[in-house]
């Protein structure tokens, strides 16, 4: 595959813990998403054996160009895990170098690597030896704090390694995701390597995408909770003109379901799993917010504090209460009639919504 040129232009979903499940994937492809990422996964457990791990490189049929992406930080362990995805199907393979959680960095993965340029380059010589002429990425971030923003040094390393392009979300181990992202440093990066750098962070309107790539000169853009919220950020990325009405809302929500009882079953097992993931999916799309009267858009760093929705509807539809999520769950699983009546809002709503990260 030329890697180069599938990228050229990309909006790429991002790899995501939970967010990137199978259904979602092939939801976010049919909108418009150019390549798509499974789950983060652990080498040492695919090594291990671990069958939940192995569901996570599980490729769908219809997936046009999908890629897998690891966590470890040992270059025998990442080469042979990266064996293990082209096996299944992964038209390249990426490093994750940029996971901020403690349960990764306290292990030495994910944004731990950036501490250690050296062991970034070997990790990639291996899983380039191991699996050439498949390609290797890497996600990045910009350091592990404000005070060692080491992007240069670690964007170096992983040429050096072999890497056939990077991934640069715009903010250190420490900013998590309160900071907006820095996109003239994804630019330096862009600047100082000759191979393909996809932009990362903050993109939840398709003007952004515009503005970001013109910033930084990058050849693609990285969604991730862009996608979780508004999952038709890919076809507003074509030049679509997208109904955002709850009816059209709605439909969405409905075709997620359809396309997650074709993979988990319809049984009771089945339904448990799309019921978690449906729960999780419903705590993203509540945080959609339209246009503003005067025209304007909200951005991923703002919080919309005194929202007025259009009907009543979509009222329902932004509420983020337990109550509300257990309706829509049976709504979506069992219909209107079972559904019954919406419960009552709860009394304080004023609260503004805590953004959630991308995996």
């Amino acid at each position: 595959m030329d890697l180069r040129a599938k990228l050229d232009g990309a909006v790429i979903m991002a790899p995501m813990t939970k967010g990137g499940n199978l259904p979602y994937r092939r939801l976010c492809q049919e909108l418009g998403a150019d390549i798509t990422f499974g789950e983060m996964a652990l080498s040492r457990q695919l090594l291990r054996g671990h069958r939940p791990e192995f569901a996570l490189l599980k490729r769908a049929a219809d997936e046009r160009c999908f890629a897998v992406q690891l966590a470890g930080n040992n270059g025998e362990e990442m080469a042979e895990a990266a064996r293990l995805a082209v096996t299944r199907g992964a038209d390249f393979v990426d490093v994750n170098c940029g996971c901020p959680i403690e349960e990764m960095t306290r292990r030495g993965l994910g944004s731990a690597l950036l501490r250690k340029p050296k062991r970034i380059e070997s990790i990639v010589t291996a899983m380039v030896a191991a699996i050439a002429p498949v390609p290797v990425t890497v996600k990045i971030r910009l350091g592990w704090s404000e005070d060692t923003r080491n992007y240069l040094e670690v964007a170096a390393a992983a040429v050096a390694g072999g890497a056939s392009a990077l991934t640069v979300h715009g903010r250190t181990r420490a900013a998590r995701y309160r900071r907006a992202a820095d996109w003239d440093a994804v630019g330096e990066v862009r600047a100082a390597v000759e191979i393909p750098v996809v932009g990362n962070g903050d993109i939840l309107n398709p003007h952004e995408i515009a503005a970001f790539r013109a910033q930084s000169g990058c050849h693609a853009v990285m969604i991730a909770r862009g996608a979780l919220i508004k999952p038709w950020i890919f076809s507003e990325a074509r030049g679509a003109v997208v109904d955002d009405g709850p009816e059209a809302r709605i439909a969405m929500m409905r075709r997620y379901v359809e396309l997650a009882r074709e993979h988990f079953g319809v049984d009771e097992r089945g339904t448990r799993r799309l019921t978690e993931f449906l729960k999780f999916h419903l705590g993203f799309w509540c945080r959609y917010v339209p246009r503003r009267a005067d025209g304007t858009l909200s951005s991923m760093q703002e919080r919309e504090e005194r929202f007025e929705p259009r009907n009543e509807l979509e009222a329902l539809l932004t509420r983020d209460d337990p109550a509300a999520h257990e309706w829509w769950v049976r709504n979506l699983l069992e219909g209107e009639a079972a559904a019954g009546a919406p419960p009552a809002a709860p009394s304080d709503t004023s609260e503004a919504r805590e953004l959630m990260p991308e995996g």
